[in-house]
């Protein structure tokens, strides 16, 4: 098998989202039933989650089928090819359980493992079947909303920037970061929760939030939404010089994330837990 540009994964990539959406889409409309709870009772995965990752991953399967799969809702398999899908068949699970118009289907191809830390991203594509939303991106050729080039916003004071952020499925840990929240919410212009990382990385990169925070995202919440951030022009990363990971994800546009990463760093010092930072 021939080793696909960037480009072409993009392609395919979107082609598989579309027609994934289309299912969630019309499940979203059938009625959500849950079909069990994970970490924690809040945390559910509906019978649409299971099916349209099934439907993902058989499409790949079919189109490249010597490439890794790694998925929220299914086992993890690798490849011969060097390439891994990093999926989330329905982020934002709650907000399509109660009819919330932000949620979305989020696939990535990286070069390598299922691993932030290691893989080079080489496609992305977030759909938002509610809205018609279509964020992609490919290495190195910019990122879209549909037709239209997107640029992060830039040159926002930390007092005039719009943050987004999102909170832990554990009770306990949700207290803490609303410690955080309460650090930082007087140093900003304000604070959004939509409920989807995948759709808030997406929103840096449109300019509709200046800077997106969060602890504990999972590789298939930000593969993709990372990917598209990063070809908006954003600086997507972690503590100090660390890659984005499960302990802090922030994307904003690099002046923003030098001047907000010290002060969420002491913020995440002084509320979280050794363990939790």
């Amino acid at each position: 098998m021939t080793t696909p540009t960037p480009q072409e994964l993009l392609t395919l990539a979107t082609t598989i989202a579309l027609e994934a959406g289309e299912l969630a889409r019309t499940r979203r409309a059938e009625g959500v039933q849950v079909a069990a709870s994970k970490s924690a009772p809040e945390d559910i995965v509906t019978h649409a989650d299971r099916e349209t990752e099934a439907l993902i991953r058989r499409l790949i399967a079919e189109a490249r089928p010597d490439d890794g799969f790694y998925g929220e809702e299914s086992d993890a398999t690798s490849g011969s090819s060097g390439l891994t899908w990093i999926v989330d068949p329905i982020d934002g699970t709650v907000n399509f359980l109660y009819g919330i118009p932000d949620y979305a289907v989020s696939i990535a191809v990286v070069q390598g493992e299922a691993d932030p830390v290691t893989w080079t991203a080489l496609a992305g594509v977030v759909f938002n079947p509610a809205s018609g939303d279509l964020f992609t991106a490919a290495a190195g050729g910019g990122a879209f909303l549909g037709e239209r080039k997107l640029a992060v916003n830039s040159g926002v004071p930390l007092n005039l920037a719009l943050f987004g952020t999102g909170f832990s499925y554990t009770a306990a840990r949700r207290k803490r970061q609303a410690q955080v929240v309460h650090g930082l919410i007087g140093e900003v212009r304000d604070i959004r929760r939509i409920g989807s990382a995948a759709l808030d990385l997406c929103n840096v990169a449109a300019g509709r939030l200046d800077l997106y925070y969060e602890r504990g995202l999972n590789p298939w919440d930000h593969a993709a939404g990372a990917l598209i951030a990063e070809e908006a022009g954003a600086h997507v990363g972690g503590f100090g010089s660390e890659k984005a990971t499960w302990s802090l994800t922030i994307a904003a546009a690099p002046d923003l994330y030098d001047t907000a990463e010290p002060l969420l760093a002491e913020l995440f010092s002084e509320f979280m837990a050794d363990d939790e930072r």
